[in-house]
């Protein structure tokens, strides 16, 4: 092979590896998700469809070096790669359940076959020239590619596009490569340096962690508005996460060769360990943002590295169970942990960084403390005195009072970033006051520490919301959003119940009303619709906007009523068979009108039925004309069953 050919097979190895680090991060970590969601595929179903991917990563992690059918590395490479391939363009079709689920297990089975197979016979493609370094230039430009601040805040339709692409131009590139018999590379490839070779089940314990550490902290910042906006939000922070990853990266390549696995692992821990503690702190979170790309890049080329250069194989068949064990316990089983992990927890518990690093840094100890025994001795001491001493100290102080529910909850809010699509702040002179209302005086608000005035670019305004939704009504929104907002694109916070959390969050949340709230009750009171909106108000939208709106909770088979049925103060009754508790059934077709439009608008004080506040006068005043021209429909049914009335709640 003339070195021209070395070169350019060199870099056949390199765009190998970009493009699968490109299609696992942008496409199946990332925008697959996205799809599923634009789809409607969410929660259980979400969950079936995820669960495919992951088996079918598994099985064929573990399988791929056992298939005999076609021995041909570079077939299975390309039989891989058109498999990823189909699957990215599968998204872009209107998929259902069954389908979602099916895509998402060929997903798992080409990457499976694909990553096992190339890091088995990587060397046919990295060519003789400095593999190691060609290992570390693909996978810095794969993380590079995925952080191109027009690439990462592209759509979803786009993530597929461009994945499919990539891997059908990765069968372009394995085309013509000089191989031997059995696809034996045929040039000198044995050029890493290795050092005395590590426990193979250490290595896998430690990539387990390291991949759980990284998926976790992945998961939490996507979906964590403020550490989002102080890691990868912008152009500014994307581009320099791109270049963080490629610097860890070239950083790998040259403490692999200087210091060897272990310490790449160790220094890998150190910086992810470190980002997942400052991510605890959402004003820590640009401080994190350096640590982790880094972190991120160091362990993923050793990912590489040494299944295909670096561990002690006497065959292909060895390296390659070796590559398998490796990606299916680490990859797959390490990745569904970590973000199971950031979904039920949303942080990272210090005491799983505590263990993780006791996993991965634990050889290197122990290796130390025999060293140095006299200085491992004196230190333990020097600080199991200094342990002593400030527990001491600690005991003579009084404790601090503990936190109430309201005030936890108000942490929860700031850490949750709730402030960054919700204001406290009524805006006096404004139609605000009506909806959201009454005004809050300044000196509450400088009183505040932090101020939580916010923005309210996104959601309404929550200054009164304590007054305006019940304890239930809050739950379940958070649980559910969607389910109570009609077309709401706010993310579940069902994970915060897993802990006080969310109990604690109700209660701020709760807390949140001011004093002067019965002349506000009065000024909605006086409200009317406008004669102009009533004689506009079309009543054939009705049905439309009730079943958008209200059916939650009003018609028999509501997801919100039958979801909370037994935690209803008073259980909402069914308005297509009455009976209308808070209506006078026997009043004029207007009257019964402006009374459905009041609670429409504000809700009943005291129960569970909230506000519309966010419907615009013209399809309050068509649903209620609908509500009202149904009343004689129902009102024999009513006045023959009086008893039902004191049973049922708001209307």
């Amino acid at each position: 092979m003339s070195r021209a050919e070395s070169r350019w097979s060199g870099w056949r190895g390199i765009s190998l590896i970009a493009i699968t680090f490109v299609y696992f991060l942008i496409f199946a970590q990332f925008a697959f998700l996205t799809r599923l969601a634009e789809l409607g595929i969410t929660d259980a179903h979400l969950k079936a469809v995820m669960a495919a991917m992951g088996a079918g990563g598994i099985i064929f992690s573990l399988l791929a070096p056992r298939i005999s059918l076609y021995p041909s590395p570079q077939f299975r490479l390309r039989t891989a790669l058109a498999a990823c391939a189909a699957a990215a363009f599968f998204t872009l079709l209107p998929l259902t359940l069954i389908s979602a689920i099916a895509v998402s297990l060929l997903i798992g089975c080409g990457l499976g076959l694909l990553t096992v197979t190339l890091v088995t016979h990587l060397r046919l493609w990295l060519g003789s020239q400095d593999p190691l370094m060609n290992v570390g230039i693909g996978t810095g430009l794969g993380y590079f590619i995925c952080n191109i601040p027009a690439f990462f805040t592209a759509s979803a339709r786009l993530h597929a596009l461009a994945a499919g692409s990539f891997c059908l131009l990765g069968i372009l590139s394995t085309l013509g490569s000089t191989t031997g018999r059995q696809g034996i590379a045929t040039g000198p490839v044995d050029t890493v340096i290795t050092r005395s070779p590590v426990n193979f089940i250490r290595v896998l314990i430690s990539f387990t962690a390291l991949v759980w550490l990284d998926s976790a902290a992945f998961f939490i910042i996507q979906n964590t508005p403020t550490l989002k906006a102080g890691t990868w939000a912008g152009t500014l922070h994307l581009t320099a996460n791109g270049l963080l990853h490629f610097t860890g990266a070239l950083l790998s390549v040259l403490i692999l060769r200087r210091r060897g696995l272990p310490a790449v692992l160790s220094f890998a821990f150190l910086a992810l360990g470190l980002a997942c503690l400052l991510l605890l702190d959402p004003a820590r979170a640009p401080l994190a943002s350096m640590f982790y790309p880094v972190g991120v890049s160091l362990y993923s080329v050793a990912l590489v590295a040494y299944p295909s250069l670096l561990a002690p194989a006497s065959s292909a068949a060895e390296r390659g169970r070796k590559a398998g064990w490796i990606y299916a316990t680490a990859g797959w089983f390490g990745s569904a942990m970590g973000v199971g992990m950031g979904q039920n927890l949303g942080h990272v518990p210090p005491a799983f960084v505590g263990i993780a690093g006791a996993l991965v840094l634990s050889p290197g100890v122990m290796q130390f403390l025999r060293r140095r025994r006299r200085e491992s001795f004196a230190t333990g001491a020097v600080l199991l005195a200094a342990f002593g001493i400030d527990r001491g100290i600690g005991a003579m102080h009084s404790p601090q009072p503990s936190l109430s529910p309201a005030e936890q909850g108000r942490q929860v809010y700031i850490g949750e970033g709730c402030i960054s699509c919700h204001s406290q702040y009524v805006r006096p002179d404004t139609p605000d006051v009506l909806l959201w209302g009454p005004v809050k005086p300044l000196s509450e608000l400088r009183r505040e520490n932090p101020p939580l005035i916010g923005n309210r670019r996104q959601g309404p305004d929550l200054t009164e919301v304590g007054s305006r939704r019940s304890a239930l009504w809050l739950k379940a929104h958070l649980y559910d959003p969607s389910a109570l907002s009609h077309a709401s694109f706010m993310p579940s916070y069902s994970y915060l119940f897993t802990d006080s959390r969310g109990e604690d969050l109700v209660a701020y949340l709760q807390s949140l009303r001011t004093d002067n709230i019965p002349q506000h009750r009065l000024d909605e009171d006086s409200w009317r619709l406008s004669s102009q909106v009533t004689a506009e108000a079309n009543a054939g939208d009705g049905p439309q906007i009730f079943a958008d709106n209200c059916s939650t909770c009003h018609a028999p088979m509501g997801t919100t009523r039958n979801s909370w049925l037994s935690a209803f103060h008073r259980l909402p009754p069914d308005l297509a068979t009455g009976p209308y508790a808070h209506v006078v059934v026997s009043d004029t077709p207007d009257a019964l009108r402006d009374r459905f439009a009041q609670i429409l608008k504000f809700g009943l004080p005291g129960t569970d039925m909230p506000g519309h506040e966010y419907l615009s006068d013209h399809e309050i005043a068509s649903l209620s004309l609908w509500l009202a021209q149904r009343i004689p429909q129902t009102l024999r049914r009513q006045e023959t069953e009086p008893d039902n009335i004191s049973s049922q709640g708001k209307p």
